[in-house]
C-alpha cells in the first residue's frame, strides 16, 4: 500500500469513528442497502453451490473407490464358492466397468456443462465486492466533505474562500458516489435477475448426468442378479430373508466352535 492510501485508510477509519460516536451524520440509501443484501444471498448461495458441485463429484469417485474396495474383500470372501457360482466375480467386474467407464465418461461432462459454468458466475463476485468497497469508501468520502461544510457554515473560517472551496469538493465527493451507488443499485437487480437463466442449463445437465449414472449403475447391479440364489431373491421380495438369515446364524451358533464359552 502506498503512503496516500495508508493516510486514506487512517482517515476513513477515523471517519467510521466519528460516525458511531454521532459526530458525523452518515448517509443512508435503503434502496442500495436491500440490493446488496440481495446480493450476499445470493453470493453465499452461489458459493456454497460451487462447494457442493464440486463434493458431488468427489463423493461419485469416493463411492464407487468403496464399492471397488468391497467387491475384492467380498470376492477374497466367497473364495472358491463365488467362483463356482460367478457371483462375486460378477459383482467385482460391474463394479470395475461403473468405476472404469462410467464415472470416466461422467467427468468431463460433469466438469464442463456444471463445474465449470457454476466457478466463472462465481469469479465475477471479487470484482464486484471490489466494487461495492470502492462505493463504501467514496461514501465515507462524501459524508467526511459534507461534515467539514456544515462546520464551516456553522462556525465560518477566517479564509472567506475556504468554504466555497470545500463546498466544491464535496460536491465533487457527492458525484462520485452517486456514480458508483446508482451504477450498483442498477446493475446488482440485473446480476440476480440473469441467475436462473444462467444456471437452467447447467441444471438441466446435471440431472441427466445424475440419471445416466443411476441408470448404468442400475443396469450393472441388474446384471449381477441372475448370478443370485433364486431363493433368495424371492425371499427377499416376500420380506422372508430376515428368517433365512437368523436360521444361518442359528446353524453358526449350534456349532461347537462357536457355542464354546
Amino acid at each position: 500500500m502506498s503512503w496516500a492510501g495508508f493516510k486514506k485508510t487512517v482517515n476513513r477509519t477515523t471517519v467510521q469513528v466519528m460516525m458511531k460516536a454521532g459526530q458525523i451524520e452518515k448517509t443512508n440509501d435503503r434502496d442500495y442497502e436491500v440490493e446488496e443484501r440481495r446480493f450476499r444471498t445470493m453470493e453465499a448461495a452461489a458459493n456454497k453451490l460451487q462447494k457442493e458441485a464440486k463434493g458431488y463429484l468427489d463423493a461419485l469417485r469416493a463411492m464407487t473407490a468403496s464399492q471397488m474396495r468391497i467387491a475384492e474383500t467380498i470376492d477374497a470372501f466367497y473364495g472358491d464358492a463365488g467362483t463356482r457360482d460367478g457371483v462375486s466375480r460378477s459383482y467385482k467386474q460391474a463394479v470395475e466397468e461403473l468405476d472404469a467407464e462410467t464415472i470416466k465418461s461422467l467427468d468431463g461432462p460433469y466438469r464442463t456443462t456444471v463445474l465449470e459454468p457454476i466457478n466463472r458466475f462465481c469469479a465475477y463476485f471479487p470484482d464486484i465486492n471490489e466494487c461495492i468497497k470502492k462505493r463504501n469508501h467514496k461514501l465515507l468520502d462524501y459524508d467526511q466533505m459534507r461534515a467539514k461544510v456544515k462546520k464551516l457554515v456553522d462556525k465560518p473560517d477566517k479564509d472567506p474562500s475556504k468554504l466555497p472551496r470545500t463546498e466544491k469538493e464535496a460536491q465533487m465527493a457527492k458525484e462520485v458516489y452517486e456514480a458508483l451507488n446508482d451504477q450498483l443499485t442498477t446493475e446488482i437487480p440485473q446480476l440476480i435477475d440473469l441467475r436462473v437463466p444462467y444456471l437452467d442449463p447447467s441444471f438441466e445437465a446435471l440431472v441427466k448426468i445424475q440419471l445416466r449414472f443411476c441408470a448404468e449403475a442400475y443396469s450393472r447391479m441388474a446384471q449381477v442378479q441372475q448370478y443370485l440364489d433364486p431363493d433368495t431373491r424371492e425371499q427377499y421380495a416376500q420380506g422372508h430373508l430376515d428368517q433365512r438369515v437368523e436360521q444361518v446364524l442359528q446353524e453358526i451358533r449350534d456349532l461347537s466352535i462357536a457355542g464354546a464359552s
